[in-house]
């Protein structure tokens, strides 16, 4: 999956957090145009992550949910360990985050966990 498909299906999990997910909320808070939602929407439609009729709620399936949360928890950790093993601002930490999460190997990302859990032992 693209990194701007997986910021899309990041996105829908974050709204539908709040309620229900429509393509113009995408839209404005990935600052894109609806036809751009909408195309990766059908994409993500088509790999069974979730399902959107026109002029209807974006619903995550249960593969998307479960993609999509791991997308997240991947940001999580990032963010945390920006902030709290690297020492970055807040801001920084999540703009970082929000890059790295999509190209960092699942060996390098085990590797970042091992390490700051070794941090907190010490504590």
């Amino acid at each position: 999956m693209t990194q701007s498909l997986e910021d899309y299906l990041e996105m829908v999990s974050f709204l539908t957090d709040e309620g229900e997910v429509r393509v113009t909320d995408i839209a404005s808070r990935l600052g894109v145009s609806k036809p751009s939602v909408l195309t990766a929407l059908r994409v993500l439609e088509e790999q069974g992550l979730l399902e959107h009729e026109r002029y209807r709620s974006v619903i995550l399936t249960k593969k998307g949910a479960v993609q999509a949360a791991e997308i997240r928890g991947r940001h999580h950790f990032l963010t945390s360990f920006l902030q709290d093993v690297v020492g970055v601002t807040a801001e920084i930490a999540e703009q970082d985050a929000c890059k790295m999460e999509h190209v960092l190997s699942e060996e390098t990302l085990k590797k970042l966990k091992l390490l700051a859990q070794s941090r907190k032992k010490k504590s």
